[in-house]
């Protein structure tokens, strides 16, 4: 069988793991947990995995290394530093075969004391190709376009950054410029701070193109690691909690939550589910059950896991079932098992059925010029990051980040109408779900918000 390297994303968390093979052997880097993909792959490709390599304890995502070993028998390999309690510990130089490739074990902490990266040779190209990288899977060492995350260990900010300059520069980049490389996360990952859209890339195209690396150096590396801000979920902790103990529950397949009758989605909802709408801003705007979040689907992964809880029932409204299907992946991929049912009918069941609707108002860019320019009194929320804020507020604008909006809400004023403003509409009516949740208002999103702002031409202000 030929060789073959193929990668496994999951969207929503800009998650990329990958399976290689060769000579009826297959290895599996940071498999996600629905993991039947990768036995799926390795069959078709007349493979056996024998080994998974996870580069580290992900926080982001619940891994699926102990339960793919547990169906497979392989050897779950990580790195030394940390003390997983399953699987086996590798170190710097470890070597495995899988027929012609040879995959080599790198520690390359920085992003996290345990980091691995594992890079790839071909015994078939000779000499020379067992001694030269044809590839290497990064983790969340070095990304396209951007390096890891340093922030994770308070107090020894300085000791992460010079750990991850230091892989990247005496053991990555040292592999050679024609080595493929193959990273953890994409564009749009909370792992990083500007992931290229482009999934592809060469150690020489990083060490030429790459904007962190191009800083003068070490210290100034070192220093814009140590300036830089990221956001931490509250879900990451219970993610990572799994991935050390190996004990997230192995579901031999994706749960399927059930349709149920807007009677029923009533009585769990007074029970205590939470109730998660991921139709669009439009849409939620519209009608929505009171007292339900906001998370258009695309901003489900991204932004949920600030928010929702491990301890109580989950409950969507959908438009169309196959919302209902991928909700429930990204969900379980962050260990949420709690996804038990949907709205059966959607909101026209909800309305036909009597229950109490409520509606989110929009409003157009032009208006919110024009109350601005008018002095009106307002408050004018915007949610977006702090490196967007970097770029330009509207005049009097109060800008919270998103996923510290709820332990802030008591900071906003409530004798005023709420605008929620973001970049393009889909944040801000997480936002306002937020505030109508917590009863502040009257609220309103604005749609479009500063990609519309752009096209318009706002005048806007520094930070």
């Amino acid at each position: 069988m030929s060789m073959f390297i193929i990668p496994v994303r999951s969207p929503g968390l800009a998650h990329i793991s990958y399976i290689f093979g060769h000579g009826g052997k297959a290895g599996v880097v940071d498999p996600r947990r629905d993991c039947q993909i990768y036995q799926d792959i390795a069959r078709a490709h007349g493979a056996v995995i024998t080994h998974i390599f996870e580069t580290h304890r992900n926080e982001d995502i619940c891994s699926g290394g102990a339960a793919l070993a547990r169906r497979t028998g392989a050897v779950c390999c990580h790195g030394r530093q940390l003390p997983f309690a399953f699987g086996q510990a590798v170190q710097e130089g470890d070597r495995f075969r899988f027929g012609s490739l040879e995959a080599k074990v790198l520690e390359t902490p920085g992003h996290t004391f345990e980091s691995i990266s594992v890079a790839l040779y071909d015994h078939s190209a000779g000499a020379a190709g067992a001694s030269t990288a044809v590839a290497v899977f990064t983790g969340d060492c070095l990304f396209i376009g951007d390096v890891g995350r340093t922030d994770f260990f308070p107090g020894q900010e300085r000791e992460t950054a010079t750990n991850i300059y230091e892989s990247i520069h005496n053991k990555l980049l040292p592999l050679g410029d024609q080595t493929i490389v193959y990273p953890a996360h994409g564009a749009g990952s909370v792992c990083g701070a500007s992931l290229s859209e482009r999934e592809f890339s060469t150690i020489g195209h990083e060490r030429r193109c790459n904007t962190v690396l191009q800083l003068p150096d070490k210290e100034a590396f070192i220093q814009f690691k140590m300036a830089e801000i990221h956001h931490k979920p509250q879900y990451f902790s219970k993610m990572e909690e799994y991935n050390l103990l190996g004990s997230a529950p192995d579901l031999p397949t994706l749960p399927q939550p059930a349709p149920v009758s807007a009677k029923t989605f009533m009585d769990k909802k007074s029970a205590g589910m939470q109730v998660v709408d991921i139709r669009s801003p439009e849409a939620f705007g519209g009608a929505h059950v009171p007292g339900s979040y906001c998370f258009p689907l695309d901003m489900l992964s991204a932004y949920c896991g600030y928010f929702l809880t491990f301890d109580k029932e989950i409950g969507l409204v959908i438009d169309e079932l196959a919302q209902a299907d991928e909700a429930v992946a990204q969900l379980y991929r962050m260990g949420y098992d709690n996804v038990t049912c949907f709205l059966s009918g959607g909101l026209p069941a909800w309305e036909t059925a009597g229950f109490t609707y409520e509606s989110l108002p929009s409003v157009h860019v032009d208006e919110l010029v024009r109350r601005i320019d008018a002095n009106e009194d307002f408050t004018l929320l915007d949610v977006r990051a702090e490196g967007e804020w970097a770029n330009g507020l509207l005049p009097g604008a109060t800008p919270i980040y998103l996923g510290d909006l709820e332990r802030k809400l008591t900071t906003l004023p409530t004798d005023r109408p709420v605008t929620c403003f973001c970049g393009s509409g889909r944040r801000a009516v997480i936002a306002a779900s937020l505030l109508l949740r917590a009863h502040i208002g009257p609220v309103e999103n604005c749609l479009g918000s500063m990609a519309a702002c752009m096209a318009l031409g706002c005048r806007l202000e520094n930070a």
